[in-house]
């Protein structure tokens, strides 16, 4: 990546957002990062809580091996199926069978709305996440992903929209944690205006982080003209100073 651009964020970031956490960035790659396997550990069964180490500073690997549930393989392109009864798992359940979640209301629900999250081939064997200040000249971050309080959120939010006509800059689909961090927004990469994606409302999800989180994902062309508009939008106000000063 462009180093110069990642030390124009890192000094944006302090300035405008003092004292909140840098993002994670997050790529594929086909070379397995022997360099960083040492320190990548899993602690959590779900994908999504393994990132707070990487907030951390630590990098975590993930490929189709890692030990995880099956929906963090499929929303990370490592597998392409979902087991048969899915769809009663996400919605109604099977009596004396299986649990559904009840997050759909019926199974035939739930398969028109897997057709807005199809399946996709991992572009690489590996998927690699690391704090944005860890990134070297040799990673291309594909998204940038901000786990973040409402406050921090609002500003990115904002940040956004800045440049759009449509209210649309930012998208909030309905889906897992993972899918909402990284399909989605790998979905948009594909677009000519790249949306930003606010997710972690899945509930399966949320007892994996902090009560006060949640996710932004921004691809990277995006967060690149984010970047240089920086200085020229609401964070130079003083409405914009005054809710950074509470900024934890």
């Amino acid at each position: 990546m462009d180093l110069s651009l990642k030390q124009k964020f890192e000094e944006r970031w302090a300035k405008y957002f003092p004292n909140a956490a840098l993002p994670i960035g997050a790529f594929y790659t086909d070379k397995e990062p022997v360099d960083l396997l040492a320190d990548s550990e899993v602690v959590d069964r779900c994908l999504i809580g393994n990132l707070a180490r990487v907030q951390d500073g630590h990098a975590f690997v993930y490929d189709r091996k890692t030990p995880g549930c099956p929906g963090g393989k499929r929303y990370t392109g490592f597998v392409q199926k979902l087991r048969p009864e899915f769809p009663f798992f996400l919605s109604c359940g099977i009596p004396d069978q299986l649990e559904g979640e009840r997050y759909k209301q019926s199974p035939e629900l739930v398969e028109r709305f897997m057709q807005e999250q199809p399946p996709f081939e991992a572009p690489g064997r590996y998927l690699v996440w690391k704090r944005w200040d860890h990134l070297t000249a040799e990673d291309e971050p594909m998204l940038v992903i901000f786990l973040a309080p409402a406050d921090v959120i609002a500003g990115l939010f904002t940040l956004a929209n800045f440049d759009w006509a449509s209210p649309h800059g930012v998208i909030a689909p309905m889906g897992s944690g993972c899918a909402t961090i990284l399909q989605y927004p790998l979905m948009e990469t594909a677009q000519e205006r790249p949306r930003c994606v606010l997710g972690l409302f899945d509930v399966s999800a949320r007892p994996s982080v902090d009560p006060n989180v949640l996710s932004f994902t921004i691809p990277m062309a995006r967060f690149e003209t984010m970047i240089d508009q920086m200085d020229e939008s609401f964070l130079t106000t003083s409405s914009w100073r005054k809710l950074s000063a509470r900024l934890p």
